[in-house]
C-alpha cells in the first residue's frame, strides 16, 4: 500500500484537494460564471481585542502553502502573541487561493492552541526543565506539530524521536515502567545498570522510581546503584497514588540531600498541568507535559474577504475594510484600519510573508521561540492566560 495509513499526503495539501467540498464547486461556479475577483481576505480569531492573548504559531506552513500562488501574504511573526484583529492578510485573486482556506486554517488552529498550552506552562516554571510528553496524545501525522509547539513556547525538549529527525533536535527521555517490568520486582538496580551501561554517554542518567516500592526506598536504591552517574529520578506515580504529591517530592529531596547526593535532580511527569507545576516547581527541577498541550482545543480561527475590487465588505458579524494590529510598547494590542492613523508609539505586527508566489520572510524557530517568550512577558501573559 503507497499509503497504509490514509493520512492526507503533502501532494493533496499543495495542490489544494485537502480542502471541504464547497470550496471546489466555489471554483467550479465561479469559472462557469466568468467570475474571479480581486480580493483581500484576513484570517481573525477576534474582532475586536479580547483580553485573552494566545500564541500564533503555523506561518512557516503558511509560506509554503502560498508559494508559487500569484497573490501576496502579510502575517504575524511567527511566535507573537495576538488578541483580536487579523493575524493572516491575503490579496490576489480569489481563484487563486480559493481552496486553501481549509486547510490554511488548520495550519494555525490548532499548533497554535499547542503553543498556547505550552507557553501556560513554561509560565508557570521559568527555571525548570521542560519536556513535551505528548505526541502518544495525537495521531502520528502531526507529531511534529505538537512538539514544534513546545519548543516555540520555550520548552527545552520532546520525547519523539521522528519529530526530532524532522526539527534536527535529539529527542528526550530515558526509560519507561516497560523497562522496569522486564527487569522484574526486586532487580530494580539491575535495570538502571544496565540502561546505564547500554545508551550512549549523551543521554542524562535518570532513573524512573515509582514502579514496584515506594518512590522514596527506589529514588535513593538508584542514587546508591549508580552513585555520582545518576542525574536525576523521575516520578510518573498515577494519580490514583500520589496523595500529597508535593509531599513525596519534597521528602525524596529530603532523604537524598541527606545522604550527600544533592545533584540529582527530582523530575515529575503524568499529568502535569500549570496548577501542578506551580505547587511542585520550588521541589522538583523538571517536568513532563503532555496532556495539557494536546488537550486545548483548536483556537477558532476563520477567514473572510474583507475588501471587493477595492471596496469594503463583509458577513455580518465580522468588520470590513483592510486591517492592521499593533503593539504598543506598554503591551496594548489594537486592532485599526490599515489606511487610518496608526495608535501613538505602536509597531504594526503584520510583515510581508509572501509577495506574488515567493516567500520573502524564512521561518526560523529559535527566532519565534525568543519573540514568544519576550512578547508573553511584555503583555503580561500569566495573567491573561486561562
Amino acid at each position: 500500500m503507497s499509503n497504509p495509513f490514509e493520512t492526507v499526503t503533502s501532494e493533496a495539501i499543495l495542490e489544494g484537494t485537502a480542502t471541504d467540498a464547497y470550496f471546489d464547486r466555489t471554483r467550479t461556479t465561479l469559472e462557469h460564471a466568468g467570475l474571479n475577483p480581486r480580493v483581500v481576505a484576513e484570517v481573525t480569531a477576534d474582532q475586536f481585542p479580547t483580553g485573552e492573548f494566545q500564541v500564533l504559531t503555523g506561518i512557516a506552513d503558511i509560506a509554503t502553502l502560498f508559494e508559487s500562488r500569484a497573490v501576496d501574504v502579510d502575517a504575524v511573526p511567527d511566535g507573537q502573541l495576538f488578541d483580536g484583529g487579523p493575524v493572516v492578510r491575503i490579496e490576489g485573486p480569489y481563484l487563486e487561493f480559493a481552496e486553501l482556506e481549509t486547510t490554511l486554517l488548520g495550519f494555525l488552529s490548532q499548533p497554535s492552541g499547542f503553543a498556547t498550552a505550552a507557553l501556560e506552562a513554561r509560565r508557570a516554571a521559568p527555571d525548570s526543565t521542560l519536556l513535551s510528553f505528548g505526541a502518544r496524545h495525537v495521531h502520528p501525522a502531526i507529531a511534529t506539530a505538537v512538539e514544534r509547539a513546545a519548543i516555540l513556547a520555550g520548552f527545552d525538549g520532546f520525547s519523539h524521536v521522528a519529530a526530532g529527525e524532522l526539527l534536527e533536535r535529539e529527542a528526550s527521555g530515558t526509560m519507561p515502567h516497560a523497562l522496569m517490568f522486564a527487569f522484574g520486582q526486586g532487580n530494580q538496580a539491575d535495570a538502571w545498570r544496565a540502561f546505564d551501561e547500554a545508551v550512549p554517554e549523551s543521554v542524562p542518567r535518570i532513573a524512573l522510581t515509582d514502579t514496584f516500592w515506594d518512590e522514596k526506598s527506589e529514588s535513593l536504591l538508584a542514587a546508591e546503584t549508580l552513585g555520582d552517574r545518576l542525574d536525576g529520578v523521575r516520578l510518573d506515580t498515577t494519580g490514583s497514588r500520589r496523595g500529597d504529591f508535593r509531599h513525596i517530592a519534597r521528602e525524596i529531596r529530603w532523604e537524598l540531600d541527606a545522604r550527600g547526593f544533592e545533584d540529582v535532580d527530582i523530575f515529575c511527569s503524568g499529568g502535569i498541568d500549570p496548577s501542578s507545576i506551580r505547587t511542585l516547581r520550588d521541589v522538583a527541577d523538571g517536568f513532563g507535559v503532555g496532556s495539557h498541550i494536546t488537550s486545548r482545543a483548536p483556537i477558532d480561527f476563520s477567514l473572510d474577504i474583507v475588501e471587493l475590487e477595492g471596496e469594503p465588505v463583509s458577513k455580518r458579524g465580522k468588520l470590513s475594510g483592510v486591517k492592521d494590529v499593533y503593539r504598543t510598547t506598554d503591551g496594548g494590542h489594537h486592532v485599526a484600519l490599515a489606511d487610518g492613523d496608526a495608535p501613538a508609539d505602536a509597531e504594526s505586527l503584520l510583515e510581508p510573508l509572501v509577495r506574488d508566489g515567493e516567500i520573502v520572510r524564512e521561518p526560523d524557530l529559535e527566532a519565534a521561540s525568543e519573540r514568544c517568550l519576550a512578547d508573553a512577558a511584555a503583555v503580561g501573559f500569566e495573567e491573561s492566560s486561562h
